[in-house]
């Protein structure tokens, strides 16, 4: 929820409060208003076989933000054609365009049309126009308001429609509240919203409530998210919210991950193979991977050695393969967080580990201006795009003797890409040139000679080019 009236007053100021609040409320959106819908854009849908996603934006703010949307619909798209658009909302804007979302999505490329969507009840997701409309689309964005009637939508044919846009290759996102939505463990602020001072002072407050087996998306498990991130000074309830999954058992595994995106343009992308592209404001990704030292109702939090990876932007993040390397520490004793919680120093020296992704950084066409993976862990995630139907990518690789290199090479549908293996003359050892824009392409090479070799992994652009980026796992064994 992107924010709430203060709660807790004298009773007689609280209910004169409550009582203007409801007045407000009845006069500008009566609870039981009709679904509404607003269309721009082409009266009738795409139609189309197959979609290259599914991709997904994390804002930390309702507004969609441009540059991961449009990464989005290129992705989902495959870079040719168009896709449509539905934009799911609790409640009206109370000022200003009715459809301010699909006002910004009209204006990207590869856009056929947007729907917006006001639903002001529960049973609204059970409208059968909704439906066939998120059905026929292959984005459904949540904008922000109130993640609790979003919640709400748990269990109806609404929930089975989004989902149904993400298993076709489609996608889903939101802003705000519909970043929240979008997480398998929900805070949904159905109580009212908490603060970081709240929370950590009492990890059961009664405004921490949260909404469980709704949206699981693939390689996102174990994630709660947040929003307005560092503006609002969010840290510490998502250490909180971490601390309650962990202790109550939400979560699998012996984890809980929290996913914080400031406000101001913050959006986390996420592709289809789970590997994260953080845009225009910082993000971070919040592990705790043991049991809280103290979490009950009524007593402040303890919680040593928090996990936090600062996700600058333009900075990736493997949510496949998570990262066992390159976050900073905090800690939570008695309710009292550590300084400084949003920057540190990361921790390099973690069991030999690693950095387990790398995104390419142009130019990186030959061998001697190759992105350096020499220090990445196994299995390690090397990403780029096919910029021009000219573009080669090299990564640097080291192999030691005995060791087998298996290189797994996802292409979108926008450009034919090849894959080779040189060495350090540049030589080809092995290759993988299969045919078709979107083909995926493997490879693997064994070092029998003695000691340690520098090799080079090379993709190359065949035919076509495009922003959409290929996602290789490079695997030592």
């Amino acid at each position: 929820m992107a924010s709430r009236i203060a709660r807790r007053t004298a009773p007689a100021a609280a209910a004169l409060s409550l009582l203007a609040l409801t007045l407000t409320f009845t006069a500008e959106q009566p609870a039981n208003a009709a679904a509404n819908r607003i269309r721009l854009g082409a009266t009738t849908d795409v139609s189309r076989s197959s979609w290259n996603g599914p991709a997904f934006t994390m804002n930390g703010a309702g507004a969609v933000v441009p540059a991961s949307m449009n990464r989005a619909i290129d992705e989902i798209r495959g870079g040719t054609g168009t896709i449509d658009v539905v934009v799911l909302a609790g409640s009206a804007p109370t000022s200003g365009s009715p459809t301010p979302e699909c006002d910004t999505v009209m204006g990207l490329t590869g856009v056929n049309s947007c729907t917006t969507w006001t639903l002001t009840s529960a049973s609204d997701g059970n409208n059968s126009q909704v439906n066939t409309d998120v059905r026929n689309a292959e984005f459904v964005y949540f904008a922000g308001g109130d993640q609790c009637r979003y919640a709400a939508w748990k269990g109806t044919a609404l929930e089975a429609s989004v989902e149904s846009v993400v298993a076709k290759g489609g996608g889903s996102g939101g802003g705000s509240a519909g970043h929240h939505i979008n997480s398998p463990l929900v805070y949904d602020a159905c109580n009212g919203s908490v603060t970081s001072s709240e929370a950590l002072a009492n990890p059961y407050d009664r405004y921490v409530s949260f909404t469980t087996g709704m949206f699981q998306w693939a390689n996102y498990g174990g994630v709660i998210n947040d929003s307005h991130f560092v503006t609002r000074d969010r840290m510490g309830r998502s250490m909180a919210f971490v601390a309650r999954a962990l202790k109550d058992g939400l979560t699998t595994g012996g984890a809980a991950w929290a996913v914080g995106v400031e406000e101001g343009g913050g959006s986390l992308f996420i592709d289809r193979n789970g590997v994260a592209t953080e845009y225009g404001k910082d993000a971070y990704v919040i592990l705790g991977d043991h049991q809280p030292e103290q979490a009950v109702d009524r007593k402040p939090l303890t919680y040593s050695g928090f996990k936090i990876w600062r996700l600058a932007p333009g900075t990736t993040f493997d949510f496949k393969n998570r990262p066992t390397c390159g976050y900073y520490l905090r800690s939570v004793t008695n309710g009292v967080a550590d300084a400084n919680l949003y920057s540190g120093t990361p921790v390099t020296n973690c069991g030999g580990a690693g950095a387990t992704t790398l995104a390419e950084t142009e130019p990186n066409d030959t061998r001697d201006t190759a992105d350096d993976a020499t220090t990445l862990a196994s299995p390690a995630t090397l990403t780029g795009s096919m910029k021009s139907t000219t573009d080669r990518d090299y990564f640097k690789v080291t192999l030691a003797s005995g060791q087998t290199a298996s290189v797994q090479c996802a292409i979108p549908a926008g450009y034919d890409a090849d894959l080779y293996w040189l060495d350090s003359a540049g030589s080809t050892l092995e290759r993988s040139v299969n045919n078709g824009a979107g083909a995926d392409e493997s490879l693997a090479f064994t070092r029998t000679a003695s000691g340690t070799g520098t090799y080079y992994v090379e993709t190359e652009a065949y035919s076509g080019s495009g922003s959409s980026t290929y996602s290789c796992s490079v695997t030592r064994s």
